[in-house]
This record gives structure tokens, sequence and C-alpha cells, in this order.
């Protein structure tokens, strides 16, 4: 008996121990709000909104002739504003949530209208609002890039409903796929960023609304150099700090990942814009101060997909492809075959990105990002280049087609003449 009550007697302080020591581990596991994460996040979140406006719309609008500036910049503002309101009421849902037997491709309608997201509501150490609204500004600058390709030519109205349709058609998909639980995301594919989800994508719909609506009115006769540069270097100044909240924000808290991130986001870019510049000196004589914003925001683009997967040996030769690569890409390719992407989206967003990814894996770094680089990793990641290219190719292709039998996408002949400002806008730069 004596023997019976020692055992018992032991057996509940072990109990009694295990609970003890168990309990915080167990409270461990539950998500927990971190003060830290949220203030990066929310700081993140506030830089990367910097990027579309003013950023975007100034390097935009500088890169425009004189008579569609505001029309440029208009579209940027506006396009934050519709694609805000787009996110909330369905695109988070589509995007990050789970989409039953279809979630492969697309989320599902259970947090439309931001249903179930409240104060106290978390995503992993944050509120799920700043992970929404963080979100939502990825949404705003992708869909605001593909401005540039159809610039001085295209109706705002068909703007307008061509990109609302777009961002939920095309970018909310895609965006699962990669990071909502979709099937490149389980494949494998390294994108820390959106080189496939917010570049490849915008700049292959770019391309492609760019064919669709044909070139500018005599275009490659008539002079359609940029008619204000100091605001385009002003823009690219202010696209590369809000990348810092694109990239490290991207780590989803205050750690080492952010840090590495930053860090190589500044190398790639430097390297980038000093790489363009050079090739631009030796193939036309003259390094231009366009040609040095263009290289920096190529290496912003190229390094998006990388930067929490690569090392500074890794985002240093990024950098160097990428500024030739895209130089040649907006200089000798577009005049190869004959397009008018009016402000190389594609040349820049669309075969930034695509370096950009392919060589996030080749060059990524275990130890950073928990993916070892080689070919097998390099093959993934043409998988995900393709999936996206072919579905926002296509996808945009209807999407314009069916938005011209509706309103028309192109402004007429004296609206092209006179300027989209005083036209479409009732106003002009003075």
């Amino acid at each position: 008996m004596r023997k019976a009550r020692n055992f018992l007697t032991a057996s509940s302080t072990l109990v009694a121990l295990l609970v003890l020591f168990a309990g915080p581990a167990l409270a461990q596991d539950e998500p927990k709000l971190s003060a830290g994460d949220t203030a990066w996040m929310l700081t993140s979140t506030a830089l990367v909104l910097l990027m579309t406006i003013p950023g975007l719309a100034l390097f935009y609008g500088g890169m425009v002739r004189k008579k569609n500036v505001l029309a440029t910049i208009m579209q940027s503002f506006a396009v934050c504003c519709l694609m805000s309101v787009l996110w909330m009421v369905v695109g988070y849902s589509l995007a990050f949530t789970d989409g039953g037997s279809l979630n492969a491709y697309v989320g599902g309608l259970s947090k439309a209208f931001l249903a179930g997201v409240g104060k106290d509501t978390l995503s992993g150490t944050i509120p799920e609002s700043v992970f929404m609204t963080f979100q939502m500004t990825f949404a705003i600058i992708t869909p605001a890039l593909v401005c540039g390709a159809v610039a001085d030519r295209m109706k705002f109205s068909a703007l307008l409903l061509f990109l609302g349709v777009w961002v939920l058609v095309v970018y909310a998909p895609i965006t699962h796929w990669v990071w909502g639980g979709g099937f490149l995301g389980d494949d494998g594919v390294l994108d820390f960023a959106g080189g496939t989800v917010v570049h490849i994508n915008s700049g292959v719909a770019g391309i492609v609304a760019a064919l669709v609506l044909g070139k500018r009115r005599n275009y490659g006769t008539e002079n359609m150099a940029p008619h204000n540069l100091v605001l385009s270097v002003i823009g690219a100044s202010l696209l590369w700090v809000g990348w810092f909240g694109f990239n490290a924000g991207s780590a989803v808290a205050a750690d080492g990942a952010a840090g590495m991130a930053m860090a190589v986001t500044q190398i790639c870019t430097a390297t980038a814009a000093l790489a363009w510049m050079f090739t631009e000196w030796v193939v036309l004589k003259k390094p231009s101060v366009l040609g040095l914003i263009s290289g920096a925001v190529a290496g912003l683009v190229a390094i998006t997909p990388a930067s929490g997967f690569v090392d500074p040996m890794g985002a240093l030769f990024i950098g160097v492809v990428a500024g030739i690569v895209c130089f040649f890409a907006c200089v000798k390719l577009k005049q190869a075959i004959g397009y008018d992407d009016s402000l190389d989206v594609f040349g820049i967003h669309g075969v930034g990105g695509i370096v950009g990814a392919v060589l996030t894996g080749w060059f990524a770094v275990e130890a950073i990002g928990g993916t070892a680089g080689g070919f097998s990793q390099v093959i993934i990641q043409i998988e995900g280049i393709l999936a996206t290219i072919a579905w926002s190719a296509i996808a945009t292709f209807v999407i314009l087609k069916v938005v011209d039998l509706i309103v028309g996408l192109r402004v007429d002949e004296n609206t092209e003449i006179e300027g989209l400002d005083i036209n479409l806008h009732g106003e002009v730069v003075q």
C-alpha cells in the first residue's frame, strides 16, 4: 500500500511539473501580437503606398509630353483609390482565403468586405488589418504600373474599367498562386516580394495592352521625349525609398530577414543603375539621366523576388545582369520588334522581373531563405514565370477586348493630338 501511495505521489508530482513547464510552451504556440513587428509593418505599408503616390505618379508624369502630364498623374491617383475599394470588397479574400476545391487557383469569398477582420484579429504577429492594408498597397501599384505602357492614348473610362476587372481576374488569383496557398507556392516557387506577382504580371499586361491599342500617333517620327526629367528623378527617388517597405516589409517582421532584404535591395539597385549607365555610355556614347533612373528601377525590380533569399554577392550579380539586360530590352529589343510600350513597362518590369526570378533560383542561399539555389530551383522558377505570363497575357487580352466593345479603348485622333489633359480632364499645366 505504501508503495502504491509513493507511486501516486510521484506520478502526481511529475504531472504537475509537466503542466507547469508545458504551459508556457503551449502558450507560445498561440499567435501573439508583436509591437515591434506591427510598428515595422505599419511603416512598410506607408512606404509602399508612397511608391504609387507620389512616387510612380511623378516618375511617369515626368516622362510623358507636357500635354498629358496631368492625365498620367491622375491615373496613378485614381487607380490607388479604385484598387483600395476593390481590395476591401473582394480582392483580399480572393487572394488570401481558402478557395475550397479551387484553392490551388483562387481563394474564396469568406472575407469579402473584410468579414471577420476585427481589431484583435491577427495574421501571425501583426493585426490582420495591417497585413491586409500592406497587401492592398501591392494591389495598388501593380495595375498602376500597367498605365505606363498605354500612356498618351487610352481613354480614362476604359483604363479604370480594364484595371478594375484586371486586379480581380488576374492579380488576385496570381497572388493566391504564390502567397495565398496556391499551386506555385506549393511547388516551391520563390518570390519574396513580387517578382512574378507584381512585375512580370504588370509587364506582360503592359505589353499586351500596348499591342492591342497600337502605337501612338506619329510614333517614331514625332519627338516624344520626356517633358520634365526632374519630376521623374524625384519619382524614382521616392520609388527607391519606398521599395524598402516593399522588400524588407515582405518579411512581415522586424527581424534579420528584413534587415538582409533591405541591404540586398540597396546593393542591387545601385549596381543596376551603374550597369545601365555604363552600358548606355558605351553603346550610345552618353550617359543619360533617364538611363540612370531607369537602371535603378530595373535593379529594384530584379531584386524584388530575391530579396529574402540571396546574400550581398548574389544581389551584386543580379544588379549587373538586370542593368545590362533591361537596357537592351528597352533600347534594342523594343526597336527590333517595333512595339510602342510608352514608358517601357515590359522592358523594365517584365524583363527585370524575369531576370530576378530566374537568378533567385540560382543564387538563393539556404542560410538566408531556407532554400538552396541551383539548377533544380531555376526550373521551378521558370514554371512560375511561364504560368504568370500565360494567365496574365490571355486574361489581359480578353478583358481589353470586352472593354473595347463596351466603351472603346482609345481616344480619338483630335484628343490625342491636342492632349489628354485638356480633352479628358479640362485642365492643363501652365
